[in-house]
Parts: structure tokens; sequence; C-alpha cells
């Protein structure tokens, strides 16, 4: 199976890649035939050697025949304060790469079987408490990690006369290495750790194991296709994540971030904090996917 990658060095990238060549490895019926399409080929040949293809111009792809395309490429949304500038590369380096990858599909000789393209729950934007959000959710709140998020489905989407389309709207995604959990777990672990502003915003979380488990599964099950949520089926709210990471430390919970502060610190960047959604994974849980961490203090204990 013959297999694009963009977004290979991230953190869901390196897991996936890392996955697959294990698999292949291990199955003598599975082989990936992976090329990853990055703009850091040397860090990107360091980190999966001889195993994996690494191209940094997207017309080199023209020349293999992909069975899978997957896009998990874009600029971290929560990295830097949210200037003018810093919103226009968030939203550039998400859909320039998936407007190109549907022009690569469409131009192919073979299309692909599935094109399996990021998005995020922010789709949603802040939603009410109390409120589950599944794939089929119409109360959506105009702001800007839904704006992001529209126009990167919908230029995706627009290959489905071409192939399969999967939309993944990932949650905080949480692994012992990096993403949201790294950058709490510094505080957590010196005693400092609590919630922020009221602590009633829901996250919707997923392990990476999850994840990655989610976009195999989505490779091989035909019935899958527009919009995903990838999400455990178990949200809580930031004051439950905060105690139950505390728990798993055996640290105290003690110390919450007033909202003043998040904002002072990061502008419109402190909605990410301060809001949040309920997002349930209607259509894997359909499916049939099974989560090996549904739970989040079982989550939490294996990525600490």
């Amino acid at each position: 199976m013959n297999m694009l990658i963009t977004g290979g060095t991230g953190l869901i990238g390196r897991a996936l890649i890392a996955s697959l060549l294990s698999e292949s490895h291990a199955a003598q019926n599975t082989d990936y035939n992976i090329t990853v399409l990055t703009r850091a080929p040397t860090k990107a040949k360091q980190m999966f050697g001889a195993s994996v293809r690494v191209i940094s111009h997207l017309p080199q792809a023209s020349e293999f025949k992909f069975t899978v395309v997957i896009n998990l490429a874009g600029e971290p949304i929560a990295d830097k304060r949210w200037s003018q500038s810093q919103k226009d590369k968030i939203c550039q380096s998400r859909w320039k790469i998936t407007q190109q990858l549907v022009n690569l599909i469409e131009q192919a000789n073979e299309k692909p079987q599935v094109f399996i393209s990021g998005s995020a729950i922010g789709f949603y934007g802040r939603q009410p408490q109390g409120v589950q959000v599944d794939e089929s959710h119409q109360q959506i709140n105009n702001e800007f990690t839904h704006q992001v998020c529209s126009k990167w489905e919908q230029i995706a989407l627009s290959c489905q006369k071409f192939t399969r389309v999967c939309v993944i709207r990932t949650g905080i995604v949480l692994s012992a290495h990096g993403g949201a959990l790294a950058k709490m777990l510094p505080a957590f672990k010196f005693g400092l750790g609590g919630p922020m502003g009221s602590g009633e915003q829901m996250m919707s979380w997923i392990h990476i194991d999850d994840h990655v488990d989610a976009i195999k599964f989505l490779i091989h099950n035909n019935q899958c296709q527009g919009p995903i949520n990838l999400t455990s089926p178990n949200p809580v709210s930031n004051q439950v994540f905060s105690q139950t990471l505390a728990s798993v430390l055996s640290r105290p919970c003690v110390f919450r971030t007033p909202k003043w502060l998040l904002v002072g610190i990061f502008g419109e960047m402190s909605d990410l904090l301060l809001t949040g959604q309920a997002v349930i994974p209607k259509h894997l849980t359909d499916q049939g996917f099974s989560f090996q961490y549904a739970e989040l203090k079982q989550a939490l204990s294996e990525c600490t």
C-alpha cells in the first residue's frame, strides 16, 4: 500500500508512521510504502531513516501512485499569540497544502482509494454546557477556529468526486512525547497545577494511540467518509481534567489560573483554554471502532 503523508514530522504524523512501519515489519501480509512530504527533509530523514521516502516539494509526488493520501500538515495553532500575521499563517499552512493535494488527486491517472485530511473540533466553536456535539451538530459558533476548519474541510471535501474523503476533527491529543499535555505537566509535577478560569469548559481529548488506530481504521473501512470526530467518548470539564491529572501524579490541584491572567498572556488565543465543547465520536463508534483509552485516568496514567 503506497501512502503519501504530509505533516509527518508532527506529533500525530510521527506516531502514525512509527505504527505503520511496526505493523509492516510484524505482518507479512501488510506492506506500507510511505512517502513523507515535509519542509524539513533532513529532520525527516534523521527521524525515519531509510524506511520512508522523503520529498520536499509536492510535484515530486506526481512521480508515484498512492493508494492513501493523509494530510496532517499545518502551523501549530497554540504555539504563538494570534497576531493577524500568525492567524494568516495558521490558515494558509492548512488551506494551501490541502488545495494542492486535491489538485494532485484530480490530475492523477489512478486515484487514491482514500484521502484523509486534518481538521479539529474547533470547527464547532465554543458550545454551551451540557450540549453533546456529534458530527451532525448544526449550532456552530462562528469564531476563528471554526473559520479555519470550515474552509479547510470544504477544500478537502471538494475531492469527493474523485475519491473517498475523511475529514478528521481532532480533539486534544494526549501523548507523552509532546502536544498539550507536555505543556501542562511541568506545573502539575511541581504541585502548581489547577483548573483554568471557571474550570467548567469541556475538554474533548483522545490518546495518541487511539488517534493513530482511528486513522488506520478509516483507511480500511470504506463505510467511513465525510467529517469524523476523533475524540474519546468521554469528554470532561477542565476542572475534572485538572483533578485527574493531579491525582495521577500524586500532586494537589489547588492553583486556579484566573481568566484575566490567561487573557493578558495569550490574548484571543486564550479562547482555546477558556472555552470548549463536549464532542462525541459518533461516527467512529457507530462503525464499531474500539478505544484502548476511553477513560481519562487510564489515558493520563499511560502518558505520564
